[in-house]
């Protein structure tokens, strides 16, 4: 492992493609820091996966992450955020971010009426996650939490706007609307990509908040506090790691991404 500094990269990990709505939040925000992403196709989707599965991925995630001398680490995958943080946490003294508390702090600031949906995979609304980390900043906000597990394989499919996903949204969000929410947490990175779908279902008086968004904003917090920013001066890194599929990722990942993806490289992790 070498010298972390400045021109370290910063290192962001999901259990797939969807993280990369967080990649495209940092290259708006932090245009010239380096990146280095990890997306483990092999094994995705980790949300119905035991919290003991999930955490075990996500610490050898984190070790390939840090033999690329990260200097900090941002875990893009709210599923992950949600069980495996202690885990992670146990392996670094690096700065970690994760997609849960930003997403809560955005959400509690949006809210009026203090009734804040989220929605999320199995594993993330069964964790209540989302729940604990909004109550803890304001205990009087009422939180409706509602699995959706059929979204990341329709976003996946490439299935933004069909009418079978209409169907699917307006299924899912029902019974929050009847809880007169006017806050609704995307708690999963690949749901973004259905944000202008599901606006349209909830209407104009909900507010969306979308984590890849706001986590990108505390990374930028964050490196200010730790004067981790990088001094320029030199060619941009991005590198892009997959577990399968690198061609799949590449050609899915541009949508996410709004650009071309210049290299995917294929790699094995090494289980613990």
């Amino acid at each position: 492992m070498g010298t972390i500094n400045g021109r370290s990269p910063i290192g962001i990990f999901d259990s797939g493609i969807g993280g990369l709505t967080v990649v495209r939040s940092l290259l708006a925000t932090l245009p010239k820091e380096d990146l280095v992403y990890l997306g483990d196709t092999a094994r995705v989707p980790y949300g119905i996966k035991s919290p003991e599965t999930i955490t075990r991925y996500a610490r050898e995630s984190t070790r390939f992450l840090l033999g690329q001398n990260v200097k900090l680490l941002i875990v893009a995958c709210n599923t992950m955020s949600a069980v495996a943080i202690p885990g992670i946490s146990e392996l670094t003294p690096l700065p970690l971010l994760d997609v849960i508390h930003a997403g809560a702090n955005c959400a509690l600031a949006a809210t009026k009426n203090n009734r804040i949906g989220v929605i999320g995979t199995a594993a993330t609304i069964k964790s209540g996650a989302y729940p604990v980390a909004i109550r803890q900043l304001c205990p009087d906000v009422k939180v409706f939490a509602q699995a959706c597990p059929l979204f990341v394989s329709l976003v996946e499919e490439g299935w933004l706007n069909r009418k079978a996903t209409r169907l699917i949204a307006e299924e899912y969000l029902a019974p929050l609307l009847a809880e007169d929410i006017d806050t609704l947490v995307l708690g999963c990175t690949h749901y973004p990509l259905l944000k202008p779908l599901l606006q349209e279902i909830v209407g104009p008086k909900v507010s969306l908040i979308d984590s890849a968004e706001s986590v990108a904003l505390n990374t930028k917090e964050q490196m200010a506090v730790n004067r981790m920013f990088n001094p320029g001066g030199g060619e941009v890194r991005r590198d892009f790691f997959v577990t399968d599929a690198p061609e799949h990722f590449q050609s899915l990942g541009e949508a996410f991404l709004g650009q071309r993806l210049l290299s995917v490289q294929l790699i094995s992790l090494k289980r613990e």
